[in-house]
């Protein structure tokens, strides 16, 4: 039946008919834009009423439902009951998203949306990165993990064409509440944490919040571990009814050994005389590997409501970003009958500046027949790396099978190559929201960017820059059924900036430019307390890189195209059966082949499947009790196709919590994730990497 399926699913074209769809909704939104126009004229403008805000990361306080654009969420309380220890974890149930397909990785975290790399925003500010400068967000202090599908450049500039994840950091609240936690696991995993918010004044006009953790834990590879400290303080400020501004602030230190995942295809995927390669060996130099990293962020966010239609804010970030990392890994070898892999190492040492501020109106009115939102922006976007890096290729050699270490060549400082790389973006955007009749709801937004590019190295005799202007649009149109139905379509655009250097031109890369189709149903019903949406999605990235097979220098010349089905849902069974299920299909492909055609791109399973189910035991005679399970399918996926033909097998992984409240204050809780300690390659490209292990962990926790 599976084959079947996939074959119809398969044969199915969304072009010709999204195509059609993309200009009706243009053509619509268009007429709109017109009628509101006449509607101002005539002077019929009135406030509305506020509404409830869903994702922060939409910059307009739209519900979920009735937005034109898939969006998914990951909620405070799927957080507490899941206690994910990365990023990454929390994402595993979500649709359309490849959740650690790099394997269990302590010192990045890896998701994909869609079949393309993410971008990560903090209460809607970007975490830049660049290479191994990466930021990691410690999920003790979210509140709200908002995925934000297909691109979003018409919102924050440049993005990839898949979707972004806007974290939403924990601030404080009105009532006054506090927790003590003490965790403990498998794996060595001994952590505390606090979190406490209250009143600063009487008035209860300033309040606080404070949420700090420790932790350490040892990491999936024998010899690396890793361990954390985080403060994240904030403060909210009413100075009036209509002005409000909210500071906060995150600091994160981790100090460890690094996990290098990195396997041969043989010992893993591939049989080989000496059987498989251990899932545990760790095939890098954990005596010499090292891991250091400082991050800051501060940050606040000011509101004013102007009068009764426009609402104006500000919203800055600050982020630095500390890195000394040296790492050692292994060559594959996928000869069967090879017990020597060659090695090399990475070698970084620097800091990252990073600096946002978006300035935002947002006007609300209403007419007999009509409801208006408009927002306006302008943002400054700058970001700068700058330290020394190294990669070896020559580092030595391991028997992946019985590894003896200390056999490899320390690096030569004099070899370090200084590297300055700085991104400044400008841009200004204008989106419009027409609701006709509380019925049709119809969007068309648009953003002009300039962006300017350098890229240089001293010792390499490289100063390299470029100047980039960008337009973005978007466009959605939404039917609003009077049973629950709510049909929709979208068009949207994006652009993504490179800061490397091409080897064939000795230029910066091209920015990617993305584009994306999407139909599809959401359905919330008055008689069903949850919701199930349905997505169609059709994405195109241009100028993607493609390596020729023959000097094996990447070259712009490439096409990534992804098409897909997602169906998500949300359902309370009974009072006390609480329902969570999605399905992905993926279609993602790409002629980076060296020269084969068009192939499954590496690491996106075409299918992807999840059900998790929450029983509160209350109704069963046990007050207190809650008990959660769920289990995850990943479907096969390819190697990439440059490398070989390779498939990566499914895997089904069964999932658990169970949470007991011994009184109003004491909780105890128990997680386990790969209840049946599979071992299981979570995906190949070039390098093949193994799934997450069995994780405990139990917690105990006081509240008030």
């Amino acid at each position: 039946m599976e084959n079947q399926n996939k074959s119809i699913i398969n044969h199915v074209s969304f072009k010709p008919i999204l195509f059609r769809i993309k200009q009706a909704c243009a053509g619509i939104v268009f007429l709109g834009v017109l009628t509101a126009h006449s509607g101002l004229a005539a002077g019929e403008s009135e406030s509305v009423d506020s509404v409830v805000v869903i994702a922060t990361a939409l910059k307009v306080d739209t519900p979920a439902q009735e937005t034109p654009k898939s969006v998914s969420f990951v909620t405070q309380e799927d957080l507490v009951k899941r206690a994910p220890q990365k990023l990454d974890e929390s994402l595993r149930y979500t649709s359309g998203v490849t959740a650690q397909p790099y394997g269990a990785d302590n010192d990045t975290d890896w998701f994909k949306i869609r079949g393309f790399d993410a971008a990560t925003y903090l209460d809607g500010s970007r975490l830049f990165k660049d290479g191994y400068y990466t930021w990691l967000i410690e999920p003790y202090g979210v509140e709200q993990i908002e995925v934000i599908k297909g691109p979003s450049s018409i919102l924050y500039g440049e993005a990839p064409p898949g979707g972004l994840v806007n974290i939403v950091q924990k601030k404080p609240k009105d009532t006054p509440s506090g927790e003590i936690r003490l965790q403990g696991g498998n794996k060595n995993l001994k952590a505390a944490a606090v979190d406490m918010t209250d009143k600063a004044n009487e008035k209860g006009s300033v309040r606080y919040r404070i949420v700090a953790t420790a932790k350490e834990n040892d990491g999936e590879l024998d010899g690396t571990e890793n361990t954390r400290y985080y403060l994240a303080p904030s403060i909210a400020f009413d100075f009036s009814q209509k002005t409000h501004l909210t500071v906060s602030a995150t600091v994160l230190k981790d100090d460890g050994i690094p996990t290098n995942p990195f396997f041969p295809a043989a010992g893993t995927l591939i049989g080989t005389p000496f059987g498989k390669i251990d899932p545990s060996t760790n095939l890098g130099e954990p005596g010499y590997d090292n891991y250091e990293r400082t991050q800051i962020s501060l940050g606040y966010l000011l509101e004013h409501e102007l009068n009764d239609t426009w609402t104006l804010s500000q919203n800055f970030n600050y982020g630095y970003n500390e890195l000394y990392l040296r790492s050692s890994y292994a060559f594959p070898n996928n000869n069967p009958t090879a017990t020597t892999l060659f090695r090399g190492i990475v070698f970084r040492d620097g800091h990252n500046d990073s600096y946002t501020i978006d300035n935002k109106a947002v006007a609300k009115w209403r007419s007999p027949a009509l409801a208006h939102t408009v927002l306006m922006g302008a943002d400054l976007q700058y970001h700068e790396t700058q330290g020394q890096e190294q990669d070896s290729f020559a580092f030595g050699t391991i028997n992946p099978y019985a590894p003896e270490y200390g056999n490899f060549s320390p690096l030569n400082p004099e070899n370090n190559i200084d590297r300055d790389i700085s991104k400044f973006q400008f841009g200004v955007y204008s989106q419009y929201q027409l609701e006709i009749l509380s019925k049709w709801i119809g969007v068309i937004g648009g953003r002009y960017d300039s962006v300017k590019t350098e890229n240089q190295s001293e010792k390499n005799n490289q100063n390299e820059s470029r100047n980039d202007n960008e337009f973005s649009v978007n466009t959605g149109l939404m039917y609003l059924a009077g049973n629950g139905l709510s049909p929709y379509i979208n068009y949207s655009r994006s652009f993504d900036i490179l800061s490397t250097i091409d080897p064939a031109t000795g230029k910066l890369y091209n920015p990617l430019e993305g584009e994306q189709i999407e139909a599809g149903i959401k359905y919330a019903p008055e008689w069903v307390d949850g919701y199930v949406n349905l997505a169609f999605f059709d994405i195109t990235q241009k100028n993607a890189l493609v390596t020729n097979p023959n000097t094996f220098v990447s070259t712009q010349t490439g096409e990534v195209t992804s098409q897909g089905v997602e169906l998500e849902g949300v359902v309370m069974i009974t009072d006390a059966l609480k329902l969570s299920a999605s399905y992905t299909y993926t279609k993602a492909e790409t002629d980076d082949t060296g020269g084969q055609g068009t192939r499954q791109a590496a690491l996106i399973p075409e299918h992807m499947a999840s059900a998790w189910i929450d029983f509160d035991a209350a109704g069963a005679g046990i007050p207190g009790l809650t008990i959660g399970t769920g289990v995850r399918y990943v479907g096969e996926s390819k190697d990439n196709p440059k490398s070989s033909d390779l498939t990566v097998p499914s895997v089904t992984l069964w999932d658990a919590s169970v949470s007991y409240h011994i009184d109003e204050n004491w909780t105890l809780q128990l997680n386990l994730n790969n209840i049946l300690d599979k071992t299981f390659i979570s995906g190949c490209d070039y390098y093949c990497y193994y799934g997450e292990s069995r994780s405990l962990a139990i917690a105990l926790s006081y509240g008030w």
